[in-house]
């Protein structure tokens, strides 16, 4: 069975390395992963779970690219890079608009289509920080001596790991729903959070 075989070429003292390098470097706060917070905060989990979904279908999206050796054909080419990055920054950026206008609302509201399945899966490719993360992962560390073979156990490994990092970002925006009940501290957290998209944002394109 292909599963058998992908476990016995595996070298299992590799993967507690990739899943350290996994836990600081994607988990690491990012436009993402702060929007998932805000969303969180503003909406609670249930309301925002499409929006969930939608930010790992998109960085599902990027991992298979970097897998496969997309990222590198990408980068080949300067002049599709700069566009990917214009349009990346455009969405961040009105996504960060919609973060910092968020009413303060004394209970969580219906969310906006900010926050649908078709922006988190928008996000998740348009997000720069997840292109550098998920390349920089994949380089630190070998998991099988065939290309194709260490790629497939990659995905297997990242794959969960995305997941996890995604629904605890989500979680610490409830945490944090209690100081948007007052409006003066709701907008105050509602900006902070739409800088801090755009400065990860920046962060990752100057990286």
């Amino acid at each position: 069975m292909p599963e058998a075989l992908l476990a016995v070429a595996i070298r299992w003292e590799s993967v507690g390395t990739l899943l350290l390098m996994s836990l600081a470097i994607m988990g690491s706060p990012g436009p993402a992963t702060i929007s998932l917070v805000a969303a969180g905060s503003a909406h609670g989990v249930r309301r925002c779970l499409p929006y969930l979904a939608g930010i790992i279908a998109g960085t599902m999206i990027v991992l298979v690219a970097v897998a496969t050796g997309i990222t590198t054909a990408l980068l080949a080419m300067p002049a599709t890079g700069s566009v990917l990055i214009w349009i990346s920054a455009g969405y961040i950026l009105w996504l960060a608009y919609h973060i910092a206008t968020a009413p303060p609302l004394p209970e969580p509201a219906a969310a906006s289509k900010a926050f649908s399945f078709a922006g988190g899966t928008l996000l998740g490719v348009a997000n720069p920080k997840a292109w550098v993360a998920i390349a920089a992962v994949f380089a630190s560390a070998h998991l099988a001596g065939s290309a194709t073979t260490d790629a497939a156990a990659k995905l297997t490994v990242l794959t969960p790991m995305i997941v996890v990092v995604c629904v605890t970002w989500l979680l610490a925006g409830t945490a944090i729903a209690p100081l948007l009940r007052d409006p003066r501290r709701g907008r105050l957290v509602n900006v902070a959070l739409a800088v801090a998209v755009v400065g990860a944002t920046a962060l990752a394109v100057l990286h």
